[in-house]
């Protein structure tokens, strides 16, 4: 299996409502391609970046 690069990783947010909001996506730089990859552990895409967090080689941002 050819290695996922990901460069960069930053949480995206959705406004509940005033004071709230919740994690919703990731925001990452896949190969080159910055693309919106689901909070989905099914997701191929969020299953890598989960799988480079644990091992120390990946840190997602957190929301602006």
């Amino acid at each position: 299996m050819n290695e996922i690069a990901i460069t960069s990783a930053q949480y995206q947010t959705h406004q509940i409502n005033e004071t709230e909001a919740v994690n919703c996506s990731i925001k990452a730089t896949i190969d080159g391609i910055e693309t919106s990859v689901p909070l989905d552990p099914a997701n191929r895409h969020y299953a890598e970046i989960m799988r480079q967090v644990d091992a120390g080689t990946l840190t997602i941002a957190e929301a602006d």
